[in-house]
């Protein structure tokens, strides 16, 4: 037993072969999932109430004004739970399937998430947020 050194060295070399291949398990899996999480956004556009000149009429899209206690849909007040119904009978009218939303400084953002969420569910194509000019 004495006649082989060789056999009694200790190995000290790091394998780096796992490591790789877990490397390479984890890039595949953020590349299968990045498209998904880019694909779930909604895109919303931002303007100003005060605008004077705009790519879209009143005809052409569903106006929907917000309050504290009320949802309005075209000037007309909605109860919450028909809200989905009556914006979706006015989308049906609207070749370009534009919602324009209004919102008072005191609505809870909860409220107009449901809003945006509600809009697009029943097909809204684009929403847009205005917004008032702060007065000086």
């Amino acid at each position: 037993m004495a006649g082989n050194a060789d056999e009694d060295v200790a190995i000290t070399d790091i394998n780096v072969t796992p490591l790789v291949d877990i490397s390479l398990v984890l890039v595949i899996i953020f590349m299968v999932t990045a498209p998904m999480v880019i694909q779930s956004g909604i895109a919303v556009s931002s303007s100003k109430v005060t605008a004077s000149h705009g790519k879209s009429t009143r005809s052409e899209s569903v106006q929907v004004r917000l309050t504290e206690k009320s949802i309005y849909i075209d000037s007309q007040k909605v109860e919450e739970n028909k809200f989905e119904s009556v914006i979706k009978a006015r989308l049906a009218q609207n070749k370009k399937k534009l919602v324009i939303i209004t919102s008072d400084r005191d609505v809870k953002h909860g409220k107009l998430v449901w809003i945006l969420d509600t809009s697009k569910m029943v097909g809204a194509k684009t929403i847009s947020l205005m917004k008032e000019e702060k007065t000086k």
